[in-house]
C-alpha cells in the first residue's frame, strides 16, 4: 500500500478533480506491475496497471489500490468491470472512495463477482493523500490552507504598508516544496499582486514538480496588465454582475471581452495568454462562496479543475477565509526582520 502512495503522488498536479491513484500486483511477495492515475481524463491506475501486465492474471495474484475501484462511466470506464474481466480474485484496497457515484459500490461490486477484497489498509495514510478530493466530495469546497509570514513581534509588513522580507532562505525553500508544491492552486487578493508583485511559482531545484495555478481574487478589475502573476492558466476572480452568467467567463479568456464581467483594462491580450476569468456573484464584500467554489472545481474548457488550496494573502483575504470557517489548516512562518 505504501508503494501504492509513492505512485499516486507522481500524479499531484495532473489529475484535476479526480484522485491520486497508485496500483500494484503482487505476486508471491513480489510486485509484477505497477501504474497510476496519469492525468485527468487518462485512464485509471487499474486500468493502465491491467493494459500493461505481461501475461495473464494468476488466481494467486493479489491487486493493491489505495483507493476504492470505481464502478460508473465517467470519462473511463468502471475499473471494477476492467478486474473482473481480467480474472484478479484479491483485491486490497487503502480507503473508500467518498464520491457518493462509487462510496463502498465499487467494493460490492467486485465481492457479488466472488472476488476477495480486503481493506481498508493505511486509511489515515491515503485520506492525507488525497484530502483535496476528499475534502471536495464531503464537504463541497477544495482543501484550503492558510499560510502567511510574521515577525517575531506579529508584523506582517512595514509600518507604512510596503512590503517586509520576513523569511530566510531555509524557509522559503521549504515553503515552496512543501507548500506551494503540494497545492493545486495558490490564491491572493489583488492588493498583495499590486503591493508584493508576486509571481506565485514554485521555485525549487526539483524541476520536475508541476506548477500550481495563481488565482487572483480581483473584484473590481484593479489587477495591473503587466502583473507577472499574468501568464498561461492563471485564473482571475472577478464580480459577476446581475443578468451575466458564470459559464459566460469560463473559457480560457475572457468568453466575451465586452461582457460587464470583465473590466479589464488589455483583457483582449488575456486569451492570447491563456489567462481565465471567472465570473462570481459577491455576498457582500466577499464572493460568494459556494459559486466561487463551483466555478474552481467545475472542469470546463480544457480546465481540469482544483481540490487544493494555498492562501497567501493578504490579511483580509485571510481574514475571510477565517471568518467563513473555510479553512482546513493555517501554516505561520515566523522569521526575523531583514
Amino acid at each position: 500500500m505504501r508503494r501504492c502512495l509513492a505512485l499516486a503522488e507522481n500524479g499531484r498536479g495532473k489529475v484535476g478533480i479526480n484522485p491520486m491513484v497508485g496500483a500494484v500486483l503482487v505476486r508471491d511477495d513480489a510486485i509484477i506491475a505497477e501504474a497510476f492515475h496519469e492525468g485527468f481524463g487518462l485512464p485509471h491506475a487499474e486500468q493502465s496497471l491491467l493494459e500493461r501486465l505481461h501475461g495473464e492474471v494468476r488466481p494467486g495474484d493479489v491487486l493493491c489500490v489505495n483507493l476504492e475501484p470505481c464502478c460508473h462511466y465517467g470519462k473511463t470506464p468502471p475499473c471494477t468491470e476492467a478486474i473482473i474481466a481480467a480474472g484478479v480474485r484479491h483485491v486490497v484496497f487503502g480507503m473508500e472512495d467518498p464520491n457518493l457515484l462509487v462510496c463502498g459500490k465499487g467494493i460490492a461490486m467486485l465481492r457479488g463477482a466472488g472476488i476477495e477484497v480486503i481493506g481498508p489498509v493505511l486509511p489515515v495514510e491515503c485520506r492525507r493523500l488525497n484530502r483535496g478530493f476528499v475534502t471536495l466530495h464531503e464537504q463541497g469546497r477544495p482543501w484550503v490552507t492558510l499560510k502567511q509570514a510574521q515577525t517575531t513581534d506579529g508584523r506582517i509588513a512595514r509600518e507604512d504598508g510596503s512590503p517586509l522580507k520576513i523569511t530566510s532562505a531555509a524557509q522559503d525553500a521549504w515553503s515552496h516544496e512543501m507548500l506551494r508544491a503540494r497545492h493545486d492552486a495558490l490564491l491572493v487578493g489583488v492588493d498583495t499582486i499590486i503591493r508584493d508583485k508576486p509571481q506565485l511559482d514554485v521555485r525549487a531545484k526539483n524541476k520536475e514538480l508541476v506548477q500550481p495555478v495563481p488565482v487572483i481574487l480581483d473584484p473590481h478589475g484593479r489587477l495591473p496588465p503587466d502583473s507577472a502573476v499574468l501568464r498561461e492558466g492563471t485564473i482571475i476572480v472577478t464580480q459577476q454582475h446581475a443578468g451575466v452568467h458564470t459559464e459566460q467567463c469560463r473559457s480560457v479568456g475572457a468568453a466575451n471581452i465586452e461582457n460587464p464581467a470583465a473590466p479589464f483594462q488589455g483583457a483582449a491580450d488575456f486569451k492570447q495568454k491563456g489567462i481565465r476569468i471567472f465570473a462570481v456573484p459577491m455576498r457582500g464584500s466577499v464572493f460568494h462562496w459556494p459559486a466561487l467554489w463551483h466555478a474552481l472545481t467545475t472542469p470546463a474548457d480544457g480546465y481540469h479543475g482544483i481540490t487544493s488550496i494555498l492562501v497567501e494573502g493578504g490579511p483580509r483575504t485571510w481574514e475571510a477565509f477565517r471568518r467563513a470557517g473555510c479553512r482546513d489548516q493555517e501554516v505561520v512562518l515566523v522569521g526575523m526582520e531583514a
